[in-house]
């Protein structure tokens, strides 16, 4: 399955929205995704949960030009800026949305609720303060797009010696599906976004997706001790790379204005 995160949609969409190339509703309906529903709480003003719409709204009135993402890890602060409560909530999330041009950000809290198959997902976003400050560690498209390059041909070198490539009848189906929906011309980012930031995000999804299937599978041929901590340094430094490449593309909107 690509990599998504919420809060990949909501600076997407809602960048769009501020930007007058979307309407209210197509924002919304956008972000929620196959959700059931999102609201967000804590707005300034508003004593209890929102609707996204109002809540674009009211962020917007409230001097928000545009949506950065966050992609914490621990020991990897990406996209942050503080203060410490904030980075808190979204390394425990894994993922934050802050505001450029106000001091909020936004977390999302995700219950899931039913039986299996018919799960139905609702997202609360936290808003919280935020400090003004550079964001932690985020590159520029060019820079990304340059270290998912190398970083993939160097892991592609070290899982193809170990054995531990992504293989079988789940790899090749999760691969297959990859490629229907870049061929079917999915839509990565919503409008108002660079090509660059498009190619981006779809390389980082795909190397994601590689990452991902590299775990799933078990350990391939390498069944030493050794072989294992090397498959693990292999794609550690992928995982990393490709998240600060997700969260280029979905902040390129913003630093092109």
């Amino acid at each position: 399955m690509l990599f998504e995160p919420r809060s990949g949609r909501l600076a997407a969409w809602g960048n769009a929205l501020l930007a007058g190339l979307v309407s209210p509703d197509e924002a919304a309906l956008s972000i929620v995704g196959e959700d059931a529903v999102h609201r967000v709480a804590g707005l300034p003003g508003e004593a209890e949960p929102v609707g996204l719409t109002l809540a674009l709204g009211r962020l917007r009135a409230l001097g928000a030009s545009g949506l950065r993402v966050a992609l914490p890890a621990p020991g990897h602060p990406l996209g942050l800026s503080g203060p410490p409560e904030f980075n808190a909530r979204a390394l425990e999330a894994e993922e934050a949305v802050v505001c450029a041009g106000a001091a909020l950000g936004l977390v999302p809290e995700v219950t899931e609720a039913g039986p299996a198959g018919d799960v139905h997902v609702s997202v609360l976003w936290q808003c919280l303060p935020v400090r003004e400050a550079p964001p932690a560690d985020v590159p520029s498209l060019g820079e990304a797009e340059r270290e998912l390059a190398e970083a993939l041909r160097e892991a592609t070198v070290v899982l193809t010696r170990l054995d531990v490539a992504g293989s079988g009848p789940v790899a090749e189906a999760a691969l297959s599906a990859y490629r229907a929906r870049a061929e079917a011309g999915r839509e990565v980012l919503a409008p108002g976004y660079p090509a660059r930031a498009v190619r981006v995000l779809a390389l980082a999804q795909r190397v994601d997706l590689m990452v991902s299937l590299a775990y799933e599978n078990g350990h391939g041929g390498a069944v030493a001790a050794s072989e294992m901590a090397a498959r693990g340094e292999a794609l550690r430094p992928v995982e990393r790379v490709a998240r600060r490449a997700l969260v280029a593309a979905y902040n390129a909107a913003v630093e092109q204005r």
